[in-house]
């Protein structure tokens, strides 16, 4: 299954590396290239000789070592199709987050343009330490996919969570990335993610808590796939597809309606304000004497249903965030809006949804209950939404040609 495909492993100055060397024949015995560069303190736990044999390959450390005049740095990112960084320490964390390029590994992904997964692995209080937590936050933003570490005993004699994921888990997550990257190729998704701003003068605005994070966790899991992604966003955020910058309702309504013709689905991920303020003052409100202050609003347009209701092959999909009664109102939701999928949030917990890396949702069609997905990071919710509004897609075309061939 990874025939043809060349896997660059970056080992860092971890305990768990002599992991790795099962992790590489994993990969060999799929019939990948495996490469790999460690770092030297990497050396003190694992040796260059045993990784050379194993991945039948020369190992890189040495930044200025260049054989045949070609920077090192620049050959190892052109040619694999994936990096893998594992175990990864906090120090390479940290230099990778701050664009630091002193050794051949952060030179190395500084210039890879490829998927890279990083797979963290240290002492539990470190990986709590909240400027790791900071770091990897950027790594996030950067477009990096983290295998989070799991809990258990640790080399420092204590349990905790730090400890190098399962490799299994690793494997399985590098072959989904090298073999999913064309399953939504020629699908055109626009993405709204982040709460929308309505002004209230030239400093005041009314929002919510929406961070824009599960929006954009879906659009960079569909790029990744191969789709065709525009993320309409009031976040900025860089990445490499298109992204459009918007600030109110009135806003993300014109560029979603731009772009709907053309779209194959459309994701309405982002919070929308329900009301905006009906005569914004060109100036800054001043205080008064008064203990009151009264300001008038208006309905925003109800951009989900509006898109609902003149789909044609498009497959529109609406979140909706509850802090009560959660499947109730959800299923009176997407009666009254009439998409195709919606997908529930409990905002009543503080351990999911609004600001969180973590989210806990369950989908809906109109027929009701499809799957509900228990908790877990972001990009992994987005994975499985997406899976099960192109699962059942393809389920659906599949009855198509069997009931026009009379089969069904």
């Amino acid at each position: 299954m990874l025939s043809g495909k060349t896997i660059l492993i970056g080992i860092t100055g971890g305990i768990a590396a002599y992991k790795i060397c099962e992790l590489i024949r994993m990969y060999k015995r799929q019939n990948a290239n495996v490469r790999v560069i460690c770092t030297p303190n990497a050396l003190n736990f694992v040796t260059k000789l045993t990784l050379q044999n194993l991945s039948q390959n020369e190992v890189g450390i040495d930044e200025f070592n260049i054989p045949d005049y070609k920077p090192e740095h620049i050959s190892y990112a052109d040619e694999a199709d994936i990096m893998l960084i594992a175990p990864t320490t906090a120090n390479t964390i940290g230099k990778i987050a701050n664009g630091i390029c002193d050794n051949l590994l952060t030179s190395v992904v500084c210039a890879f343009k490829k998927p890279i997964l990083i797979a963290p692995a240290m002492n539990c209080n470190m990986w709590q330490n909240a400027a790791v937590k900071e770091n990897i936050a950027k790594l996030q933003k950067y477009g990096y996919e983290i295998i989070d570490p799991e809990a258990g005993f640790l080399a420092c004699g204590t349990e905790g969570v730090g400890r190098l994921c399962s490799l299994d888990k690793i494997f399985d997550r590098t072959v989904e990335v090298l073999n999913s990257k064309k399953k939504l190729s020629g699908k055109k998704i626009v993405i709204t993610a982040g709460g929308t701003i309505e002004d209230i003068d030239p400093v005041r605005y009314i929002s919510n808590y929406s961070s824009g994070k599960m929006g954009i966790a879906l659009a960079d899991c569909a790029f990744e796939q191969g789709a065709d992604v525009v993320l309409i966003s009031t976040v900025h955020v860089k990445r490499n597809y298109k992204i459009v910058k918007v600030k109110s309702a009135l806003d993300m309504q014109k560029a979603v309606n731009k772009e709907f013709e053309t779209a194959d689905c459309v994701i309405m991920a982002a919070a929308v304000a329900d009301y905006r303020v009906k005569n914004i003052s060109e100036q800054k409100m001043k205080k008064t004497s008064d203990d009151e202050i009264s300001i008038q609003l208006v309905k925003n347009p109800d951009i989900l249903k509006e898109i609902s209701s003149k789909k044609t092959i498009q497959t529109v999909v609406g979140f909706c965030a509850e802090s009560e009664n959660l499947l109730e109102n959800a299923k009176e939701k997407i009666l009254k809006k009439g998409c195709d999928y919606l997908i529930a949030n409990d905002i009543s917990r503080s351990d999911i949804g609004f600001s969180s890396d973590y989210n806990e949702v369950t989908i809906l069609n109109q027929k009701g209950i499809v799957k509900k997905l228990e908790r877990s990071d972001k990009y992994s919710i987005a994975k499985e939404i997406l899976e099960v509004i192109y699962g059942q897609e393809r389920n659906n075309e599949d009855n198509r040609e069997l009931c026009t061939s009379g089969i069904c």
